[in-house]
């Protein structure tokens, strides 16, 4: 995803058919499982992939060994320190720029007094309750607040219906797309995600934040997929109708990190609102540009589709080109975008007189190119596209009341 200094995935039209040779070594790296097989809620085992972020010292023989930081201290997950400063009003904040002078490696611990170091919780470690209702995000993140994070970082848990989608190939679980969670067994992603793909090779993952680690506060959780349903007039070449469902062997256990959008009503209009598109994906576009290992955000400006469909005539498609009603666009902002690898990636809005609550107004689809000034990204119209969204989840008894605002 390119972010202000880096981001989003893109899955551009013009793109996602010649993957980077190196594509899928490096996903697997990034998203690897250990290598038993799943049931319907999996325990993978994360690899410390070979990226740009430090690893956390730890050692085979499942005997933690931390970091030193000092004399007498020791980085510890957070939870473990019993020293009073661990809480959950976001007063104790880490530093997100891992790389600099921070004393511990990896964001997820603290420097702790060896006095204070435990081997279990101490108890004052608590996980918010989770909303009800679908749409809140958590803006000071789950368990902790990090500070710092200049290039769009997302708080663990803030966008708590992100999903990863995951390809089964071999013991590897292969990084596929994005999606967003709608009901506690039903995704919402872009059709070409997911088109001629067998459900049994498809992992959903919910509640990821840093695919270094698996140590968050709270546990990311996998599921198998069920049924796969596309748009019956879904264009594999243009990408009109591109969204599809996937209805999951299992639901999710909702909680403060894992939680569902709510979907926009029908005729919904986003033009020039400020929205968020969340994801893993590089921070440019073409080889140079790199997937992301903490999961990123970026806000857009929703553009008119008049406007979007001139600015796209600039571009190679040619004055001729005619922005499908099924779309709807956002950026134009000179490194503000989605790119390559956020293809199925939520575009969420904010609802009107609710602090922090959003619906979805867009899935990743296209683009030309990455952040470009005046060339906006392209995404499936949610609203325009809610009425198939809704024949389908009738069809599978889903509640509206896990997507209604």
């Amino acid at each position: 995803m390119i972010l202000l200094y880096s981001f989003v995935i893109y899955a551009c039209i013009f793109s996602c058919g010649a993957q980077d040779s190196s594509l899928d070594n490096l996903i697997a790296d990034i998203f690897k499982t250990d290598e038993t097989q799943p049931s319907s809620t999996i325990q993978p085992t994360p690899q410390v992939p070979n990226v740009s972020v430090s690893p956390k010292d730890s050692t085979p023989t499942g005997t933690a060994q931390y970091q030193s930081c000092g004399y007498q201290k020791e980085c510890v997950p957070r939870w473990l320190c019993s020293n009073n400063t661990i809480n959950t009003s976001g007063e104790n904040i880490i530093d997100i720029r891992i790389d600099t002078d921070a004393s511990c490696k990896n964001p997820l611990d603290l420097c702790c007094d060896l006095p204070n170091k435990r081997t279990e919780p101490d108890g004052s470690f608590v996980i918010p309750k989770a909303p009800e209702g679908c749409g809140y995000s958590n803006p000071n993140g789950v368990g902790f607040k990090i500070t710092g994070a200049v290039n769009q970082e997302s708080e663990f848990g803030e966008f708590p219906w992100m999903l990863a989608i995951l390809r089964e190939e071999g013991q590897l679980n292969l990084y596929e797309c994005g999606g967003a969670l709608i009901a506690p067994d039903v995704v919402l992603t872009a059709a070409h995600c997911v088109h001629n793909k067998q459900p049994s090779t498809i992992v959903v993952r919910a509640g990821e934040w840093d695919t270094q680690t698996k140590s968050e506060v709270v546990p990311h959780e996998d599921r198998y997929v069920k049924e796969i349903v596309y748009h019956e007039q879904f264009n594999k070449g243009a990408l009109y109708n591109d969204v599809a469902v996937l209805l999951l062997e299992s639901p999710f256990t909702l909680q403060s990190n894992i939680q569902p959008v709510c979907l926009p009503n029908v005729g919904d209009i986003f033009d020039f609102e400020r929205c968020y598109a969340t994801g893993w994906g590089k921070n440019k576009f073409g080889k140079d540009g790199e997937y992301q290992v903490i999961l990123k955000k970026v806000d857009l400006p929703v553009v008119p589709n008049q406007r979007c469909e001139a600015n796209l005539r600039e571009t190679r498609l040619g004055r001729h080109f005619i922005l499908d009603k099924s779309f709807i666009c956002a950026g134009g902002e000179k490194d503000k975008d989605t790119c390559k690898g956020d293809g199925g990636s939520p575009l969420v809005c904010p609802i009107k007189g609710q602090a922090n609550r959003y619906k979805s107004a867009g899935i990743v689809a296209w683009g030309i190119g990455c952040g470009e000034v005046n060339i906006p990204g392209v995404y499936a119209n949610v609203a325009q596209l809610r009425p198939w969204i809704d024949s389908k989840l009738k069809l599978w008894n889903i509640s509206p009341i896990y997507y209604t605002p």
